[in-house]
């Protein structure tokens, strides 16, 4: 595994901001967790639920990342790209997708809380409010890496 400094200036970029806008989400206090967090699997490859305590955060935080570099985006597509490799003993693995229900209310909760809205053409697009709180944060980042 790489350390931080190892890893290519866009992928260490997306992580940290990944990462501090989930630190942002849960600072706030407004994004709704559902109960069943805890226990819920994040795909049908899986074999146990997340062990971050914060997964929703930062599920909350890629698919707004997601959304925020494109244009609309529906849950089918978060589902690709959340899916993962089937483990199906000697046979050859396969791709499985994620779980439908966990995107569908991490949109449901950022759209509650002002950042998504629906788009007329299907899936859901980014907000002005939405848009502005990414682009401060990207470019705290940009200004902190610069200080480095």
């Amino acid at each position: 595994m790489f350390t931080d400094r190892q890893l290519p200036f866009s992928l260490y970029f997306l992580i940290a901001f990944i990462k501090a806008y989930a630190a942002y989400l849960k600072r706030t206090g407004k994004l709704e967790v559902p109960k069943w967090v805890d226990i819920v699997k994040t795909g049908t490859f899986k074999e146990l639920a997340p062990y971050d305590p914060d997964w929703y955060f930062i599920r909350a935080a890629s698919v707004a990342r997601h959304i925020y570099i494109r244009k609309a985006v529906g849950v089918g597509a978060l589902n690709k790209v959340h899916g993962g490799r089937v483990n199906r003993g000697m046979r050859p693995s396969h791709h499985a997708e994620g779980s439908g229900s966990v995107n569908r209310k991490v949109l449901q909760s950022l759209e509650k809380i002002g950042v998504l809205q629906k788009d007329k053409k299907g899936g859901r697009k980014i907000t002005q409010d939405g848009q502005r709180d990414l682009d401060r944060i990207a470019m705290t980042l940009a200004a902190s890496d610069d200080e480095e």
